[in-house]
C-alpha cells in the first residue's frame, strides 16, 4: 500500500485553531468516531428516520460548499461538481466517481469506493451510506443553477458495497 499527504490546501489559525481548506472552515475527527456517533443515532431514531434527516441535511450543506468553491475557484458547471467530487474523495470519505452527468437534464449517476462507512460497518446486507444522497442533488441543483437551469432533483443509493455481492456502491441522481 502506499501513501500521500493530503492534495488539498489546510491552513491552520494561529489564534482560533480553525483548520480551513478553500473558503471554508473544517473539523478533522477520527473516523470511527464520526461513524460510531453515526451508528448510535441510528440505532436511536432508526436508519430510516435518519437517512430522511441527513438528507435534507445534506442537500443544504452541498449546494452552499458548491456555491462557496465556485466562487472562490471560479468555476462554472460542471466544473463545479467535478471539483466536489475530487474534494469528497480527498477528504477520507471514499472514492467518488462520476460515470454519468448531465447537469442540464439533472441526471448523474456515481460509483462509490471504498466507503467510510462500509470499512465500519462491514457486510451488514443493507445500504449505509445514505448520509451522502442528499449531497448529490444539493450538489446537481446548484451546478444547474450556475449554468441558468431551474432543475429539481433527488438522489438515491441503488447499490451498498455493505451488501452481499456488491463490491461498490452506486447512486443515481433524477429530476423529480
Amino acid at each position: 500500500m502506499t501513501t500521500h499527504t493530503p492534495e488539498m490546501p489546510i491552513e491552520v489559525n494561529d489564534e482560533t485553531g480553525v483548520w480551513t481548506t478553500d473558503a471554508l472552515p473544517m473539523l478533522y475527527v477520527p473516523r470511527h468516531f464520526f461513524v460510531n456517533n453515526h451508528m448510535g443515532i441510528e440505532e436511536e431514531i432508526g436508519a430510516e428516520r435518519y437517512a430522511a434527516i441527513l438528507y435534507k441535511a445534506g442537500y443544504k450543506s452541498a449546494y452552499y460548499w458548491c456555491e462557496k468553491e465556485a466562487e472562490e475557484h471560479g468555476l462554472q458547471g460542471e466544473e463545479i461538481w467535478h471539483h466536489y467530487m475530487k474534494r469528497l474523495s480527498q477528504r477520507g470519505w471514499g472514492f467518488f466517481i462520476t460515470e454519468e452527468l448531465d447537469a442540464v437534464a439533472g441526471t448523474a449517476k456515481v460509483r462509490l469506493e471504498h466507503s467510510a462507512f462500509v470499512y465500519q460497518y462491514g457486510k451488514v446486507n443493507r445500504k449505509v451510506d445514505y448520509m451522502f444522497t442528499g449531497w448529490f442533488a444539493g450538489a446537481l441543483d446548484m451546478v444547474a443553477k450556475n449554468l441558468g437551469h431551474e432543475v429539481k432533483t433527488v438522489a438515491e443509493q441503488t447499490q451498498c458495497a455493505a451488501e452481499e455481492g456488491c463490491e461498490v456502491g452506486y447512486f443515481v441522481v433524477k429530476p423529480i
